[in-house]
């Protein structure tokens, strides 16, 4: 059993910057890859990015390719997500998610996070 948690959303303004974090609890966090996942209002959740449980592989949709960056401590059972050069549309709310193996399809997440509201402001 994962538990997740998201922090770090909040509101800011088109070209600014923020990062997120998602806590993990549980002593097996390395062994599972992390997704970050978005939902937009009207909208059907989305693939962001993701990270193998080592941190060697990363995947990112091409909507935030070169904006944003995912990473992990495993030491602090920890993934983060830096996003540079945000855009209204960005908003949304973001989710971790934990898997078994790396991938882009969220069907494959066993263990989820409530989620942080990130709002940009044009």
């Amino acid at each position: 059993q994962v538990q997740l948690v998201e922090s770090g959303g909040g509101l800011v303004q088109a070209g600014g910057s923020l990062r997120l974090s998602c806590a993990a609890s549980g002593r097996t966090f390395s062994s599972y890859a992390m997704g970050w996942f978005r939902q937009a209002p009207g909208k059907e959740r989305e693939f962001v990015c993701a990270i193998g449980g080592s941190g060697g592989n990363t995947y990112y949709a091409n909507s935030v390719k070169a904006r944003f960056t995912i990473s992990r401590d495993n030491a602090k059972n920890t993934v983060y997500l830096q996003m540079n050069s945000l855009k209204p549309e960005d908003t949304a709310v973001y989710y971790c998610a934990a898997s078994p193996r790396v991938t882009t399809r969220d069907r494959e997440y066993d263990y989820w996070g409530q989620g942080t509201q990130v709002t940009v402001s044009s």
